[in-house]
């Protein structure tokens, strides 16, 4: 739909990084943009939901121009214990589930149903490049990212579902966050090997492709990445030249299984996936921020 028909728009999971950037970006352009919160509303445009029924009312979402889940317990918490598994597993499937059901239920009025995911559906698959018709890969995360999907597709075959399928966000509160102590301390340098590939996108054009996605009417799978091919060491120098900081100790893979609590290879810091943005590139979009090394200045620029 073009942007200037854009009047409405339903968003579970406004609390979180992604969330509160695209609500605030809606706002800015005169969207109305009702939140779903899981504590007493608070104002005319919250609505609680997940306080004592798994069920959202249909109602809430009629009228709306799109429905966007954004709905996760952060998986840069370590270690992933059996218990975080399931707290990971439980955040994202239970809302989604109920967002979907309720976009059943309005059938042919329903909605565009915009449903997080990530690229570690595709696994850790050294090569590339992994475009959205990729198959699924092994592992938690790509296990985790699959009943994700799964569970937004539940909306039924008449629905409009777009599966976001994003990369880790180079932002201070994103895939950065960690990893700018360690820097400051003069303590970064490669992760594991260094050279696999990270993907990667900036919040900026996270938020500008979410919001293409719903103007463009876009469904299926879509790769929320940066167009350009950046590794490990690629991003870790970047920050560490702009924090004016060494990058010279390199942590070994062993080293950070005992961190991590669990299987390195599970893990962002040693994903090795050249996953490129197929879908977005095709249906016209730009990117604000073409490089890892662009994002990583722009991130660190911004207070």
């Amino acid at each position: 739909m073009p942007e200037s028909a854009l009047r409405h728009v339903v968003i579970g999971g406004a609390s979180g990084l992604i969330g509160r950037a695209l609500a605030e970006s809606l706002r800015a352009d005169g969207v109305r943009v009702t939140t779903l919160v899981r504590t007493p509303d608070q104002g005319a445009d919250e609505v609680p939901w997940l306080v004592d029924s798994d069920v959202l009312d249909p109602a809430v979402l009629d009228g709306a121009d799109a429905v966007i889940g954004l709905n996760g317990a952060s998986i840069g918490r370590f270690p992933w214990s059996s218990s975080y598994k399931h707290t990971l597993l439980w955040s994202r499937v239970t809302p989604t589930r109920a967002l979907a059901r309720a976009v059943r239920e309005l059938g042919e009025d329903a909605p565009h149903f915009v449903s997080a995911s990530a690229v570690g559906y595709y696994g850790t698959d050294p090569g590339g490049p992994i475009a959205e018709d990729a198959p699924r890969g092994d592992g938690f995360l790509a296990d985790l990212c699959g009943e994700w999907e799964s569970a937004a597709y539940g909306a039924g075959d008449h629905a409009r579902v777009a599966t976001l399928r994003t990369a880790p966000i180079i932002h201070r509160d994103g895939v950065l966050k960690p990893l700018i102590l360690l820097t400051k301390l003069g303590l970064s340098g490669p992760l594991g090997r260094g050279t696999q590939v990270w993907p990667w996108i900036s919040l900026d054009d996270e938020v500008r492709a979410i919001r293409h996605i719903i103007d463009t009417g876009t469904t299926g799978p879509v790769n929320l990445s940066g167009p350009t091919r950046a590794t490990a060491n690629d991003i870790g120098f970047a920050l560490a030249r702009e924090l004016n900081r060494p990058y010279l100790l390199r942590a070994p893979e062993w080293g950070l299984k005992l961190v991590l609590g669990s299987d390195p290879t599970e893990s962002l810091l040693t994903t090795d996936a050249y996953v490129i943005p197929e879908v977005l590139a095709a249906s016209g979009f730009s990117w604000t921020h073409e490089s890892a090394e662009e994002a990583v200045r722009a991130a660190i620029g911004r207070r």
